[in-house]
């Protein structure tokens, strides 16, 4: 079984449910408290082993790139004032030169397709693929526990969680079948946004995978499904003709930062869990609902 050393992120959406604010800034540079959502992303990928960092990006997505580039400016400033503490963070999250890499999706094809740029970056090894719109909080990440059962059952790992019944129908959903080593299942089906009474579970699609390098070649392949792209969840199941399909269930609290009231509630719900800032907070948010 290989290991898993890369990770990738597709980057390249327009964020239109966010503007004017995406107008020029990349959505995935929104920020949560004072961190930019995909330094979460990053940070669960790297704190789960990830070695290699490969963005899927667009136009004017170069703030990311400069993002997690060397700032020698603003280093050389924070040392000569004596503020290392704010440097130490900085250079804790840098990744290190030859870590990172990017590649263009020159059309909006859907997340299928943004997978399948980055083919060449990727190789002939497992990756694990991480939706940025997505940031979560958990005493283990969701990443971490999917390499912990990856190393039991190897194949492809889908990372789902419950929502309410009557939600179904705006996620991804599984069909869950046999239990597996590690606690996982076997995945026996899966349905893009079902209606709840055609749903075969509550169990969602959360935006975390582990995938092996032939989902490249399916998607090469692969014809336009729900809204005439190149859909990911329709090129995975096809794995299963020879691969295992595993469902890890994830525990944890998720946010949706691709809808406004998702990234509303991640800034309250990450806020609130700093001591820094948890009663300041409190007193805000209790004198607005007074």
């Amino acid at each position: 079984m290989k290991r898993v050393r890369k990770a990738v992120f597709p980057v390249a959406g327009l964020g239109t449910r966010f503007l004017p604010a995406t107008k020029a800034i990349p959505k995935e540079m929104l920020t949560v408290v004072d961190r930019p959502v995909i330094q979460y992303v990053l940070d669960e990928a790297r704190d789960a082993g990830i070695e290699h960092f490969i963005f899927v990006t667009g136009r004017n997505k170069a703030a990311i790139e400069d993002h997690f580039d060397v700032q020698y400016e603003l280093y050389d400033m924070l040392a000569k004032r004596r503020k290392t503490d704010v440097l130490d963070m900085l250079l804790a999250q840098q990744p290190k030169a030859g870590d990172i890499s990017f590649t263009r999706q020159q059309e909006p094809l859907g997340l299928g397709h943004a997978v399948w740029c980055a083919r060449e970056l990727v190789g002939d090894e497992p990756f694990a693929l991480l939706l940025p719109d997505m940031i979560m909080r958990a005493q283990t990440s969701c990443m971490s526990g999917m390499m912990d059962l990856y190393r039991q059952t190897g194949g492809n790992i889908i990372a789902v969680e419950e929502c309410d019944p009557s939600d179904t129908g705006k996620y991804g959903i599984v069909e869950p079948g046999p239990d597996t080593a590690g606690g996982g299942f076997e995945i026996t089906g899966m349905v893009e946004k079902p209606a709840p009474a055609d749903a075969p579970s509550n169990l969602f699609i959360n935006g975390r995978y582990i995938l092996q390098p032939e989902i490249f070649d399916v998607l090469a392949t692969q014809e336009r499904g729900a809204g005439n792209e190149i859909q990911l969840t329709d090129g995975m199941f096809k794995l299963r003709d020879g691969q295992k399909l595993i469902g890890y269930r994830y525990s944890g609290e998720t946010y949706d930062c691709g809808t406004p009231e998702g990234f509303v509630e991640a800034n309250v719900a990450f806020a609130l869990a700093r001591d820094d800032l948890r009663d300041k907070v409190k007193d805000i948010l209790t004198s607005r609902l007074g």
